[in-house]
């Protein structure tokens, strides 16, 4: 949540060190004017301790209003980075956008289905491109060890060609950043195959001799 305060206008802040610095600056010019070799008095000097502390409180009330300006203004271009944060992905992405429907319009024209597919698979490439320049890469599947961290199983497929939760084939392409998993990739894992059943023991049967 935004904070609506408005910021402390920084003339009232210069306003306040001014008048500290007056008060800090009167003090010093009476203890120098009595700084002759004469004590003050009891009175002098609570009143010169006094006014020394009401310096000290104005310049630490100014430093906290520029303390709570400076917070307000960080804050305010935090918000601001992240409602634009994907303003340059998106600005990447749509160059390919744009030859994805080149593509399509290519294919609409000549009829012909190869060149849609051709220019679907380099769009695909281009986009594999800006997700890698913005450090999202694919998560390796097939043919790896299944892992649970990584991957998502949607079905498992009885084979003796491969050892147990391998990855046979990938669904859908997950992607990592960095050490973060973006989403997961869906997998069809290999399970080891049933085993055969057993004959089963051929019952004997006894009768009596008649």
């Amino acid at each position: 949540m935004s904070d609506e305060t408005n910021d402390i206008p920084q003339e009232d802040i210069d306003n306040e060190f001014a008048e500290a610095a007056d008060k800090e600056a009167a003090v010093n010019e009476d203890a120098a004017s009595k700084d002759s070799g004469e004590e003050l008095s009891v009175e002098d000097q609570l009143a010169a301790a006094i006014a020394e502390l009401d310096a000290a409180n104005d310049k630490a009330v100014r430093a906290q209003a520029e303390l709570e300006n400076f917070r307000r203004r960080s804050q305010k271009e935090s918000e601001q980075n992240a409602k634009y944060s994907g303003m340059f992905l998106i600005r990447d992405f749509l160059p390919g956008l744009d030859n994805l429907g080149r593509a399509v319009q290519a294919a609409e024209s000549t009829g012909n289905a190869d060149e849609l597919i051709q220019g679907v698979k380099m769009v695909a490439k281009q986009f594999e491109d800006i997700l890698g320049r913005y450090s999202a890469i694919p998560i390796k599947a097939e043919g790896e060890p299944f892992d649970p961290n990584r991957h998502e199983a949607i079905q498992q497929i009885p084979t003796d060609e491969h050892p147990p939760m391998t990855v046979l084939q990938e669904v859908e392409r997950g992607y990592i950043l960095h050490d973060r998993v973006i989403r997961p990739t869906k997998v069809l894992v290999s399970a080891a195959p049933p085993k055969p059943a057993e004959p089963e023991a051929e019952s004997t049967e006894t009768s009596d001799d008649e």
